[in-house]
């Protein structure tokens, strides 16, 4: 097993999963996203992480984004979308925030891998990546892997769409770009 295998590997397991995503549901996302004032994005773990990556994104195309469990993030009201990750749509953490989120009003989209469980049901949307995965060669993607990288993959295929839906360039968002000194 070598570095190049595992790309070649992970590269056409993600590759699928995108491509398994029918083009409504990116178009829907986008129109989401560009339609709202506010957008909160949650997820658990390693899900959790990718939500961050997309969040930073949103913020430095200008727009109102917030990370669910930071400090500073403020209650989710009416109309708010609410974008929450999740491989088996089964974390409970994650399926009580749609619960709650679906009570007070806000849209909520599910990005799982999985259409039939309880995030994917209580959502307005579920986005599903059929993160599948060759059982003989699994030491190349344990555990969630290719859901997550294919949702990063995703996300990132989104903000082109976005910045052009929003009139933001790649200036604008550098100028966004948090800067450590």
């Amino acid at each position: 097993m070598n570095l190049k295998e595992t790309m070649d590997y992970l590269k056409e397991c993600c590759k699928r999963a995108v491509y398994s995503i029918p083009g409504s549901d990116w178009d829907d996302l986008v129109d989401l996203i560009v339609s709202r004032d506010r957008v909160f994005v949650f997820g658990a773990g390693r899900s959790g992480l990718i939500g961050q990556l997309f969040a930073v994104r949103l913020v430095q195309m200008g727009l109102r984004v917030h990370f669910i469990g930071d400090m500073a993030t403020p209650i989710i009201g009416k109309g708010d979308l609410v974008i929450l990750i999740s491989n088996t749509g089964a974390t409970m953490s994650v399926f009580t925030t749609a619960e709650i989120a679906k009570r007070i009003g806000s849209s909520v989209v599910a990005v799982t891998s999985d259409p039939r469980s309880r995030l994917a049901m209580v959502s307005d949307k579920a986005i599903i990546v059929k993160a599948e995965r060759d059982g003989s060669t699994s030491e190349l993607a344990p555990l969630g892997t290719i859901f997550e990288d294919s949702v990063i993959f995703f996300f990132d295929c989104l903000v082109p769409e976005l910045m052009k839906r929003l009139g933001v360039t790649e200036d604008d968002m550098r100028r966004r770009h948090a800067i450590w000194v």
